[in-house]
């Protein structure tokens, strides 16, 4: 059904009926409205992978966080795509990490609109659901990148790397690096933030492993990708903790935050630190003996992805389903997996042998 046939339909309801009867039939708002539609508009229709690639398309970008770097650097990408497939990007976004209810506003927005599909990092995995699944009801694909929403409310989520790579090689890397024993610590973003709660849960899977059995970790810290708090926090873990031997921030504020701490501190080199930063922000940290590895993919390229992924939703080559393959421009081909979600590729490791090969 077209867009302007269902804003025609929900405005015949909301004229002859009751505006809670209305609210039900265009958009209602319970758990289970949510899942058991949300659902269905995320597997609906048969995809034809031949189909041509649609032009003119307009893609809303809703980053977590606008003016964060990774997120600039990662919508960058995004917005070259679509470029270069003929199509128009838009970005729209709250400057804070955590205003969940500024992305619920701006995915209504975008919706208002008329977009043609949007990407989007989440700050909480069910809050903007209601909104997205409007989206969906109004023809609107929905792919979610860096962070996801629950898999009913959107189309396809665009992973950075699988969740278990990510969570159990930043375990690894600190463990090397303090000789398997100690107290660590771990600064995360928003205690809401999917994709970090889900790094999270795998680390602590990670350090059950016998291997671990003296490696200890006292303390999850938030930031919320707020480069003072994650300052503050880090001052805090240390002076909570005075026998930690290292910290795992799986966030970019983060790690750069807690580098600049240990940096100019009588801790640094003797507190490891590790996570997800990127080269631009990490690497005099790296050179000046702060930091040994930290961890990343290019933020381009998911940006890049989720945008070749939104055109293809929007053209019927794919709608999400679990083996269903598409070819993303120059990246190659991209095979979509469980609950509708799409494996960037693994992280790279950065280290001062190979910092300097890389901006971004």
């Amino acid at each position: 059904m077209r867009k302007s046939s269902i804003r025609r339909t929900c405005a015949a309801l909301a004229a002859v009926t009751s505006l809670a009867l209305a609210a039900t039939a265009c958009g209602g708002t319970t758990k289970e409205d949510v899942k058991d539609e949300g659902a269905k508009a995320a597997t609906a229709g048969k995809a034809d992978p031949n189909a041509e690639t649609k032009k003119g398309l307009t893609v809303g970008f809703l980053p977590k966080q606008v003016n964060n770097p990774y997120f600039t650097v990662a919508d960058k990408g995004g917005e070259k795509a679509l470029k270069e497939l003929g199509s128009s990007y838009k970005e729209v976004g709250t400057s804070s990490g955590t205003d969940t209810a500024g992305q619920v506003s701006y995915v209504n927005t975008l919706t208002q609109q008329q977009v043609d599909a949007i990407a989007v990092s989440a700050q909480d995995p069910g809050a903007l659901c209601t909104a997205l699944r409007q989206a969906m009801k109004n023809d609107i694909k929905v792919v979610t990148y860096d962070s996801d929403t629950n898999p009913e409310c959107r189309n396809a989520f665009i992973s950075q790397a699988s969740a278990d790579d990510i969570g159990r090689t930043q375990v690894q890397q600190m463990a090397e690096q303090i000789g398997n024993k100690g107290e660590i610590a771990i600064l995360s973003a928003a205690q809401t933030a999917t994709n970090q709660n889900a790094w999270i849960e795998i680390m602590k899977d990670e350090l059950k492993d016998p291997k671990y059995k003296d490696v200890k970790l006292v303390k999850v810290a938030y930031g919320d990708d707020d480069a003072q708090k994650s300052f503050q926090q880090t001052q805090g873990l240390l002076q909570e903790h005075p026998n930690l031997k290292g910290i795992i921030s799986p966030t970019t504020v983060g790690i750069k935050a807690a580098a600049q701490y240990l940096s100019g501190s009588k801790y640094k080199g003797k507190v490891k630190l590790t996570g997800l930063g990127t080269p631009n922000d990490m690497r005099k940290y790296v050179k000046n003996g702060t930091v040994e590895a930290f961890e990343l993919w290019d933020p381009a390229k998911l940006g890049e992805l989720a945008a070749r992924t939104a055109v293809a939703l929007s053209s019927g080559q794919i709608t999400g389903k679990e083996g269903e393959t598409f070819k993303a421009g120059d990246m190659g081909e991209y095979t979509i997996g469980k609950n509708g979600v799409i494996d960037l590729g693994k992280p790279t490791v950065f280290t001062a042998d190979n910092v300097d090969q890389f901006d971004f």
